[in-house]
């Protein structure tokens, strides 16, 4: 719509943008219009500051498909309805297909004595009659909904107020660098990070850059454009990850408490949600490959189970993709939970560039998520820390979440994450389809070379779903490509070494027998040729394994004996994993847990605070730390050098619900299998 539409400084513009080329079709079967509309627009854009390099062509409607797959530099689309009625119904159709394949194009109407209806509106940017003749004006509306989409309006404010150079007397108190420019001692870490590094770490006195915390102008122009971009009603930015997203949206829905069924391996931020709002959670049991150690999705039926079970139950949370890029089919489940009056969270940390290639897509807020957290810097171009959370709950109080995300971010955000969101969404706004385009080629000549080798194996989709979820319709994400090395004869973490050590290559993540790498927008065809160069030459240096890896397979949930968050504030003691192994196993066996205990890889919790202690849970933990390989374990305590567990002293009688059964396991009563 035109409304609030303005145009940037042409002038300032055209210098930066000489290399732009920007595409705008004409898709009309009156082929005369066409050809005097392309003309005179194309005389038109020649004739005025064109800083975008507008240029506008015909193309029948056959070749719009192709167009929309191949055109790297299609920006709008004018979609002629004709002057037959039945032409706009069409035209709608048509604006649906478009959006469809490429959802951040501009499209605009041309349409002659036809009564609009109010979704044919909305359908469009903007509108043109056919009998127009003023060329001059469709071509800057054309112009400045590319410019609009194509705006920065926090980062453009914050590099004018830097090269305004005024004087700092406000915090930091590096005050622009100034403290360590002329150090002796420090002044070469300031030459290392760069001058803007330091002028772009301002106060929250200046009022011209608007407040993260409440926004009314630059940052929340730029959060706007941020959620028409990703497709949501609102978008927030936060500069404190999104673990922090995670923690907002469940205080929103359950603050105070309430109860919420939730992945037992979703990210530890949810798990630390649950403790301080003293949620009672329903842990669901997600999928082991037994072959490579990936644990994948829940399976469908078991969240079903507990959406039927737990009639009560306010919030569900599930992660999609997860970190090896399995991702659920959504829009069933999202229905079933909103059928049964369950808000549905959906963390899409690792997918934020999911909306901006029609591969990928549906994305969550398009099977309708109420909310959705994304790490904007895991895939996109953010800095660390920078993300977004993505709101359409319809019943959304949006006074009550400010306060909630108030709770929890910064009264000192770092402005140069903020910009970073900004460019980022305007990245892909613009070329996100296109880079998404190469990202896909990339992965397709790594997987090529990959299994070229004959020793190394790149997965795919039918591979790396285990046999449970055969049936659920699980996606692959094939910007993660997980590499199984069982037959080179190392394992992952030797693998991981040598590729770093020998060739200047870091990967992802490793299990025993795979290593994953991420393509992102920021993947080259030089880095590729490097990793297939290293590849192939590890390929030639197989050796024969002494003895086969196997995944260590996580212990059971045993059961809650008490609230997360009693557990974890309550009068507790501290008792010895090892001390001679059968003792530490009497000790603890049959207590409450009073920490999160998450091994590191691959990140899922042993134990939560307020679950029961089982002698399978004991000596799980016990072999990790054991032997030369000791896997890292997160919320053990260590009183010289001995780790210990910290247990309930006298646990809380009650006893909420617990996990969701493993497949092909017995449903107990709700209080955990």
């Amino acid at each position: 719509m035109r409304v609030g539409l303005t145009m940037p400084d042409l002038g300032n513009l055209t210098e930066r943008r000489q290399s732009l080329e920007c595409r705008v079709v004409l898709i009309s079967s009156d082929q005369q219009l066409a050809g005097e509309w392309v003309e005179a627009l194309n005389i038109t854009a020649s004739q005025h500051e064109n800083p975008f390099g507008l240029r506008f062509e015909s193309v029948p409607l056959p070749g719009v498909e192709r167009v929309l797959r191949q055109e790297a530099n299609l920006q709008a689309l004018i979609v002629d309805a004709g002057i037959e009625p039945a032409g706009l119904a069409a035209a709608e159709q048509l604006a649906d297909r478009l959006y469809a394949f490429r959802a951040q194009l501009n499209v605009f109407l041309v349409a002659q004595d036809c009564s609009l209806t109010v979704s044919a509106r909305q359908r469009f940017d903007e509108l043109f009659d056919r009998r127009e003749g003023n060329f001059n004006q469709i071509f800057r509306l054309v112009q400045a909904f590319i410019a609009r989409r194509a705006s920065t309006p926090f980062a453009d404010t914050l590099k004018e107020y830097v090269f305004s150079a005024r004087d700092a007397w406000h915090t930091p108190g590096h005050s622009g660098g100034d403290s360590l420019r002329s150090s002796p001692w420090v002044g070469d870490f300031y030459r290392f990070m760069g001058e803007h590094i330091f002028n772009t770490d301002l106060s929250v006195s200046v009022q011209v850059l608007d407040s993260l915390l409440e926004p009314h102008s630059v940052i929340q122009e730029a959060q706007d454009l941020a959620a028409k971009t990703f497709g949501a009603e609102h978008t927030f930015f936060l500069t404190n990850g999104t673990s922090t997203a995670n923690k907002v949206v469940i205080q929103q829905i359950l603050g105070g408490g309430g109860k919420i069924i939730v992945d037992q391996a979703c990210h530890k931020s949810v798990h630390h949600a649950i403790v301080l709002n003293r949620c009672e959670p329903v842990y669901l049991k997600s999928v082991l490959h037994p072959q490579y150690g990936i644990y994948g999705p829940v399976r469908r039926a078991d969240i079903e189970w507990a959406l039927e079970e737990h009639g009560d139950a306010r919030l569900l949370v599930v992660t999609s993709c997860t970190y090896d890029g399995l991702r659920y089919d959504l829009q069933p489940i999202i229905e079933r939970a909103h059928a049964r009056g369950v808000k549905v969270l959906v963390d899409e940390a690792w997918y934020a560039h999911g909306y901006f290639h029609p591969d990928l897509r549906p994305t969550a807020l398009e099977c309708g998520a109420d909310y959705v957290t994304q790490s904007t810097h895991k895939m996109l171009s953010a800095f660390s820390q920078a993300s977004m959370i993505h709101v359409q709950d319809p019943e959304f109080d949006e006074f009550r979440f400010r306060e909630n995300l108030n709770m929890h971010a910064s009264t000192s955000p770092q402005y140069a994450m903020i910009a970073s969101l900004d460019v980022a969404r305007k990245q892909m706004a613009m070329e996100g389809y296109s880079r998404l385009r190469v990202c896909m080629r990339m992965v397709e000549k790594l997987r090529r070379a990959v299994d070229e080798t004959g020793v190394f194996r790149a997965l795919g989709q039918d591979e790396l779903i285990p046999g449970p979820l055969a049936a659920d319709n699980i996606r692959l994400d094939p910007t993660k490509v997980t590499i199984d090395i069982s037959a080179s004869g190392y394992s992952g973490k030797e693998m991981q070494i040598r590729l770093f050590d020998r060739y200047g290559i870091q990967v992802e993540k490793t299990t025993y027998n795979t290593i994953s790498v991420l393509v992102t927008l920021g993947s080259t065809e030089s880095k590729l040729l490097r990793l297939v160069h290293a590849v192939k030459q590890l390929a030639q240096q197989r050796r024969r394994r002494l003895r086969a890896g196997r995944p260590r397979r996580l212990p059971e949930f045993t059961c809650l004996t008490c609230l997360p968050a009693d557990a974890y504030f309550s009068d507790a003691e501290e008792l010895p994993l090892m001390d001679d192994g059968i003792q530490a196993e009497r000790r603890l066996v049959g207590r409450t847990s009073a920490d999160e205990i998450v091994p590191y890889p691959p990140g899922i919790p042993v134990l939560v605070p307020g679950q029961e202690i089982s002698a399978e849970i004991v000596q799980f933990l016990q072999q990790l730390l054991q032997g030369q390989a000791a896997t890292e374990i997160h919320g053990l305590i260590f009183r010289s050098d001995e780790p210990m567990l910290r247990v309930v002293r006298d646990a809380p009688s009650r006893e909420p619900a617990g996990a969701e059964p493993a497949a092909g396991e017995p449903r107990s009563s709700g209080q955990g299998p």
